[in-house]
Parts: C-alpha cells; sequence; structure tokens
C-alpha cells in the first residue's frame, strides 16, 4: 500500500495530539518548580492554553472524520523528560528558572515545528478549515515562546548568572 501525504498528515496529526496531552501533565509541575511567580503564573496560563488546543486538535480530527487519537511521541517524552532532570538538577538553585524556561521553549520549537508543517500540508490537500484551526494554535505557541523569552532577558538569565 502506498502511503500518502494525507497518511502522513493523519501522523503528524496523532503525534502533536500525544504530544499536547503530555505537555498539558508536565506544566503544572513546571509551574510548582518555578521560583519566579512571573514563570509559575506563564506555566499555568499556557496550561490552559494547551487545553483549548486539544480541544481544537479534536476539532481537526472530527473535521477528518478520523477519532481523536494520540500516537506515542519520543520526541516530546525526551524534551519533557529533560525538563523534569533540569527540576531535579538545578532544584533551590539560582539557575532553576533559566533552565524551565529553556526546558519550556524547547517545547515550544518541537510544537512549532510541528504545527508549521501541517498547516503547509493542510493548505497542500486543500483543508482550508483544518489549516485555519492549526494557524490559531501555532500563533499561540510563538506568543507563548515569546513570552518566555521576555521573563528571561528580563530578569530570570541575569538573576542565575549573578548567584
Amino acid at each position: 500500500m502506498t502511503k500518502t501525504l494525507d497518511d502522513l498528515f493523519l501522523d503528524t496529526l496523532k503525534d502533536i495530539y500525544f504530544a499536547e496531552r503530555q505537555i498539558v501533565k508536565a506544566l503544572p509541575k513546571m509551574a510548582r518548580a518555578a521560583q519566579s511567580e512571573d514563570l509559575a503564573e506563564a506555566f499555568r496560563n499556557h496550561k490552559e492554553e494547551t487545553e483549548g488546543q486539544i480541544e481544537r486538535l479534536q476539532q481537526v480530527f472530527e473535521l477528518l472524520g478520523k477519532p481523536a487519537r494520540g500516537k506515542t511521541c519520543e520526541a516530546i517524552q525526551g524534551i519533557i523528560e529533560e525538563g523534569e532532570e533540569i527540576i531535579e538538577d538545578f532544584k533551590d538553585t539560582p539557575a532553576l528558572d533559566a533552565g524551565l524556561i529553556s526546558a519550556a521553549q524547547a517545547v515550544e520549537h518541537y510544537e512549532m515545528a510541528r504545527y508549521g508543517t501541517l498547516i503547509a500540508w493542510a493548505k497542500q490537500l486543500d483543508k482550508k478549515e483544518v489549516a485555519k484551526l492549526l494557524e490559531e494554535t501555532f500563533e499561540q505557541e510563538s506568543t507563548a515562546d515569546l513570552e518566555l523569552s521576555k521573563l528571561a532577558e528580563k530578569s530570570l538569565n541575569a538573576h542565575a548568572k549573578a548567584a
């Protein structure tokens, strides 16, 4: 059987669906670990956003007439694991929050890469409504990444260095 772009699209959609569901579980742990209240708040807000992104992905599956099912994504599991190692290795140190931001940005960049690809494929496959939903999520991920950079540059990186 020949695999098509449609098959690849669905496969990648299942991957990001799995990833988002893992991320929504990881964000509260990151919020609890954060020393800066601003960073903890950013993680809590992004958890709510991620819940909306999961719902949006469920809409995409519905539009495609497919069940909303994830497919194990080892990449996101590895990125989340790295974040957990940072929490463990840098607990109670001034560098912890800078490390948490770095871990969170690795997640955001993974998501942005996946959503960017899915948007391009959705357009190629003439799935305009699907592309629109995915673009909404891509924008949120990009904004979250920028907010994390602002937090890091505003104080958290300097705090980590000063100590």
